[in-house]
């Protein structure tokens, strides 16, 4: 299985064969992970830091169960209080990971191209789990293995990602990584969240909801992230749901076997309608977060090989 990368920093340096590759693999961790004993020792011996200098649920604690589960040694860095706080650089930081002989470094950053800029640093293979409005990879191929168990094929399918484009590094990454497996992509949202350049993905941009789901195979959701907006990108959020919120009304102009999907958290009653995101029948919500284990350990597991072929 070929994988020629030292850092997972996005997916816009990954080729088709390069997210075959991760998918492949991550099936493989599909099986083990849905067995009683979930125990792998790939990354024995092996030292993973998680850095998250944003605050994260989910990604941190995937990443940190990928990381157990493959049987490395699990450190998390609280940089919430951290001497970065304190005044210390990016680079000073780098300097200091290197004393101590990490392997893996995973990292959530608020900027834009700080993992890139640590990854020059370190002596270590990085893996980017989200830097500022930049890219969110290992989401993206997360979301790729969704829709391929669910629907047999990653390409040639209609895709509606809706809502917050503007702010969001998962509809980014999604965007090329889709756009890469030759899928047809249509972005959903009003003028204020889905800025022209995104045009240039080629993708289609909508701005009427009805018009844009009219039979796509995906829907996938994205979260309004009101902690990134610096003003009235929305009237209201009554208004919002009522024009880009997803229901039964709206899917129903989706295909009959289209289904619906979130990256998280979600905001119910704003963004999607809650008993349509706890239909198992047409959600697949929860099967993102379990996917999203065995996405990570895929990738971990291919970064460590690369490193040890290396030394």
């Amino acid at each position: 299985m070929s994988f020629a990368h030292r850092h997972l920093l996005g997916i816009e340096q990954l080729s088709p064969a390069d997210i075959t590759a991760i998918l492949d693999l991550a099936e493989t961790y599909v099986a083990l992970n849905r067995q009683s004993a979930k125990h792998s020792d790939v990354l024995s011996g092996l030292t993973q830091i998680n850095m998250f200098f944003e605050n994260s649920t989910r990604t941190q604690a995937s990443f940190e169960l990928a990381g157990k589960r493959l049987g490395a040694d699990v450190m998390n860095m609280s940089m919430q209080a951290s001497s970065i706080k304190k005044g210390e650089t990016l680079i000073d930081t780098a300097m200091t990971l290197n004393a101590m002989h990490p392997d893996l470094l995973v990292v959530r950053h608020p900027h834009s191209g700080a993992v890139d800029l640590l990854a020059q640093k370190v002596n270590c293979a990085v893996l980017n789990a989200g830097d500022g409005r930049h890219e969110h990879p290992t989401q993206a191929l997360l979301d790729a293995l969704t829709i391929r168990r669910a629907k047999g094929r990653l390409h040639r399918l209609n895709i509606a990602i809706c809502g917050d484009i503007a702010h969001s590094r998962v509809a980014r990454s999604n965007l090329i990584l889709l756009g890469k497996m030759e899928n047809r992509i249509r972005l959903i949202g009003p003028p204020t969240l889905v800025p022209g350049q995104f045009a240039a993905f080629g993708a289609e941009v909508y701005d009427d909801m009805r018009e844009g789901l009219k039979d796509v195979d995906v829907v996938m959701m994205l979260r309004l992230q009101r902690e990134r907006m610096d003003g009235g990108f929305i009237p209201s959020e009554r208004e919002y749901y009522h024009r880009y919120g997803l229901d039964r009304d709206k899917l129903g102009l989706a295909k009959a076997d289209a289904i619906v999907m979130h990256p998280g958290p979600m905001n119910r009653g704003v963004e999607i309608d809650g008993t349509l995101a706890d239909d198992i029948n047409r959600s697949v919500i929860q099967e993102q977060v379990e996917m999203g284990v065995a996405v990570r350990m895929a990738a971990m597991e291919l970064l460590a090989r690369n490193q040890r072929e290396a030394a």
